[in-house]
């Protein structure tokens, strides 16, 4: 098993070890100190070494920050997280505070804290420059230290160390030779002659490697300096590169030998602050009058818009797990409701995954959520919340796969027998949402933020909503969740062809249940209709094939177009899955897809 269902964390383990934190806070001279879930290289993910916010306050979300004072203590996180944050934490010793309605900055500037501490690997340069801005306003100060977490944990895990290995270049499309042309041309376009890289997935993505170290993200943690001639510097464990051979082109170095280079750069050196850690700058300005050119990471962008071969990779991969979706929900459709539990769910739906014989990795712990536990957005079973499925209530299955070709990630809500009308009234709605994004045509240039309200519009009628993105973006065998394309309200960057999205909306009722319907779609040039101006447009081609429940539709909601998309899309879910399914999963499927 890929996961597991231990408990990790408890609220009751914080309160001795806030109180041991608070030891070194007075001993280091601080008021207060700052505990982030980002780890020195930024990504959204960290290695269990790095898993300090959730050793010291319990809750393990993948976005989040606390502040420690001495007579407060508080924790942050966005509506993702509402109900997680109150079930895994302290709330006696924790004020959970809704981010980013309150910022940390404007918390502390209600305390009467003077001296806060931070460690300056685990916050950005733009983070930190704004809150220190805030907090100067206030008369308080915000200073360097010592991580004071590490100081505390004495049984912290060693730092990963697997191996990377190599992406073949017919799923890549690109040489890495031909990637550090690109990124060099983009660098000296910037002014500056040489970049500083700190995410594990662009520097992934530049080298065409993959690896192990962080769970479920097939990235290789490593930090690197890519100049313009086409050198680059790389700082990482060296053992992790023996598998991949020499290359004239790279010098590897030990970790612990990036400070030290970065303070012996000579300029102009570009970084991005917001994913480059406070100490990169500070190394930078250590080192003499080094010229600091601010911008975004490169790689970013380029690894978002996929090659040919990234997406037909894709393709195929999302075939591959459609085919094992039906074959699981076929299984799980015979099976008497009442004898199985939410682990017994995740446990068999890996175990059809696996089948498959390519399966390297899930891409996230899977979030499998019968009744109440639905609502809870980024939900993970334990074996203290596993919950028996019973009859009449909505299971809320978000999981997705690694394989060499792509990552997949697919979110389906299932009736366990009869479910009430509500319930249906919101799938229906939310499944209007999803066929919206799906259909969608639009002038090139438009963002993701123009986009979201199409998904939201039919629960607006009802007066709901949800408190997360439509759609985040989707590496190619990368990382399950991958910046900067987004259908979001808060985005603004243009979508472009060969961008790999989410389409999830979904509608939460704390205490009741959780609804999220969720399909992959790509960037494409439109197709225009008769009569349309002469104008360049995008839509979205679908990449997910896995029929939709039926049974808790309201069809008499939809309009004419959008039941014609949904039997459209059930039968090409029929004519690509079939065929690669058993004779019972085909004879259920047969059933799943008929026309509405």
């Amino acid at each position: 098993m890929f996961q597991t269902f231990n408990v990790t964390s408890t609220p009751e383990q914080a309160a001795p070890r806030v109180t041991s934190l608070r030891t070194v806070m007075t001993d280091a001279g601080l008021d207060g100190f700052l505990v982030p879930r980002a780890d020195a290289h930024q990504g959204e993910y960290v290695a269990p070494c790095d898993e300090r916010l959730a050793w010291l306050t319990g809750f393990t979300g993948s976005a989040g920050s606390a502040a420690i004072l001495a007579d407060r203590a508080a924790i942050f996180t966005d509506g993702r997280y509402t109900v997680q944050v109150r079930t895994q934490c302290d709330t006696d010793l924790f004020e959970c505070i809704d981010w980013p309605a309150t910022s940390v900055a404007k918390w502390l500037g209600r305390t009467t804290a003077q001296k806060i501490g931070f460690d300056p690997w685990l916050h950005t340069v733009a983070e930190v420059r704004t809150m220190r801005e805030s907090l100067a306003i206030q008369g308080k100060d915000l200073v360097t230290t010592a991580n004071l977490v590490d100081k505390i944990w004495s049984d912290r895990p060693d730092r990963p160390a697997s191996p990377a290995v190599a992406q073949p270049y017919d799923l890549t499309g690109k040489t890495s030779e031909e990637k550090f042309a690109e990124i060099g041309a983009a660098v000296a376009k910037s002014g500056a002659q040489a970049v500083v890289l700190t995410l594990p997935d662009s520097i992934s993505w530049l080298l065409n490697i993959r690896g192990s170290d962080i769970a479920h993200n097939p990235v290789v943690q490593a930090f690197a300096v890519l100049t313009t001639n086409g050198k680059l510097a790389l700082f990482a464990e060296p053992s992790k590169f023996t598998d991949l051979g020499p290359d004239s082109r790279i010098t590897i170095s030990e970790r612990s030998a990036f400070g030290p280079y970065l303070r012996d750069m000579e300029g102009p050196v570009l970084i991005d602050p917001n994913t480059a850690p406070h100490a990169v700058m500070t190394m930078l300005r250590d080192g003499g009058d080094v010229q600091i050119i601010e911008g975004d990471d490169p790689c970013i962008l380029p690894k978002a818009i996929k090659s040919e071969a990234e997406i037909a990779g894709t393709r195929e991969a999302h075939l591959r797990d459609g085919a094992a979706m039906v074959e699981f929900l076929a299984w799980l459709d015979a099976q008497e409701i009442e004898t199985l539990t939410e682990i017994d769910v995740v446990t068999a739906l890996e175990g059809f995954r696996s089948a498959t014989n390519q399966l390297k990795d899930i891409s996230f712990d899977t979030i499998c959520g019968s009744g109440p536990n639905g609502a809870i957005v980024h939900y993970r079973v334990t074996e203290d919340t596993n919950r028996p499925l019973a009859q009449g209530e909505l299971l809320l299955i978000d999981s997705g796969g690694q394989y060499v070709d792509g990552t997949t990630d697919i979110t389906r809500t299932v009736a366990l027998g009869d479910v009430a009308g509500d319930a249906r009234a919101a799938f229906t709605a939310v499944l209007q949402g999803m066929i919206a994004i799906s259909t969608a045509r639009f002038p090139r240039g438009v963002s993701g933020g123009h986009l979201d309200a199409l998904a939201r519009a039919p629960l607006w009628r009802m007066g709901r909503d949800y408190d997360h993105g439509t759609g985040h973006g989707v590496g190619a065998y990368l990382s399950v969740h991958e910046g900067p394309q987004r259908i979001s309200r808060t985005s603004t960057l243009p979508l472009a062809e060969g961008m790999i999205l989410s389409n999830e909306p979904g509608y939460y009722r704390e205490g009741a249940f959780g609804i999220r319907t969720e399909n992959l779609i790509v960037v494409r040039p439109a197709q225009m209709p008769a009569g349309a101006d002469s104008r360049d447009m995008l839509d979205f081609e679908t990449l997910t094939f896995v029929p939709i429940d039926r049974t808790l539709i309201l069809a008499d909601e939809l309009a004419p177009w959008e039941r014609d998309w949904l039997d459209d899309y059930h039968q090409e879910v029929w004519d690509k899955i079939s065929p690669r399914v058993s004779d019972v999963a085909k004879d259920w499927l047969r059933q799943a897809v008929a026309p509405l």
